[in-house]
């Protein structure tokens, strides 16, 4: 009788072994000390939950290294001071040209203010469906959370389209009080815009009333209450960012004046003068300068 008890114990811990693997892990818990800013990542399977992943190495760029944008950066800071005052504050849309400093705004803002519990949270634009999963794990969180995702724009029926346009205003629920979404896109409604949309466009009297495509369109760029555009710099602006960063880099003043020459050569091949542009050009000037001066004491 033993033997057969012992079998049997034995037939059912190989079974639950079997039922166990077949069961969604659990998400590691979140260490919120590791950082101010996350990640978040999906389950590698249906059924596994997502988590939040810590950041080891935060970009340190600062709000004062960006030239050129001075009152986009006024009207962003306004909100998220207002945001992290618990006063009311707008979910934000960053748009424009492309490397004007749209992200580098969203990433400066985190380390101005982490000390005053500002946290960021990075989403793939494909992740966009577990927002709902999101809004609650930080719920009760005493930080306040800015969700942001870069480079935003979907194609239709994506299934991020509808759940980010549900989060922002579409649902009974609502988001916490302590989180918002800021998101950049080089697109006004994140969407393509095609010519044969404008041909479901009535004209009533003297109104024009979109079609249904374009209202659609519209719809999901409209939820953001915060629009902040960003264009394309001038010579002069594009050569002051680039004296900016070369006084970054360490370089003198007579030095930043001797490189204009070659930051318009390189805008010029480069087909583009953004700061993005501006700040590779003096990367590379910067580092080829203290490379000659080394040589030149050697």
């Amino acid at each position: 009788m033993t033997d057969d008890l012992e079998r049997l114990l034995g037939r059912a811990e190989n079974t639950l072994a079997r039922i166990e693997a077949l069961l969604p892990a659990a998400a590691p818990p979140t260490d919120w000390s590791a950082s101010v800013a996350f990640r978040w990542r999906r389950g590698t399977r249906p059924g596994i939950p997502g988590w939040l992943q810590p950041v080891k190495h935060v970009h340190r760029i600062q709000l004062a290294d960006l030239h050129g944008i001075s009152g986009q950066i006024g009207r962003i800071e306004q909100n998220t001071r207002q945001f992290l005052d618990g006063l009311p504050a707008n979910n934000v849309l960053l748009t424009g040209a492309r490397g004007t400093g749209k992200s580098s705004i969203v990433k400066g803002l985190l380390n101005r203010y982490s000390e005053r519990g500002l946290r960021l949270i990075e989403m793939e634009k494909s992740d966009l469906i577990d927002l709902p999963e999101i809004v609650e794990q930080v719920a009760a969180r005493p930080e306040r959370f800015v969700v942001f995702c870069d480079d935003l724009t979907f194609e239709a029926a994506e299934s991020g389209y509808v759940a980010l346009k549900v989060v922002l205003d579409g649902s009974v629920s609502t988001t916490s009080e302590n989180l918002l979404i800021y998101a950049t896109s080089n697109r006004r409604h994140l969407m393509p815009e095609y010519m044969a949309e404008n041909l479901e466009t009535r004209y009533v009297g003297e109104e024009i009333h979109p079609g249904e495509t374009v209202e659609e369109k519209i719809s999901l760029s409209e939820r953001f209450g915060l629009w902040v555009s960003f264009y394309p710099f001038d010579q002069d602006e594009y050569l002051d960012i680039v004296k900016g960063w070369l006084t970054h880099f360490g370089c003198a003043p007579d030095e930043a004046g001797s490189a204009r020459s070659e930051a318009l050569q390189w805008a010029l091949q480069r087909g583009s003068r953004s700061g993005r542009v501006a700040y590779q050009f003096a990367r590379d000037w910067a580092g080829r300068n203290a490379v000659e001066k080394r040589l030149s004491r050697s």
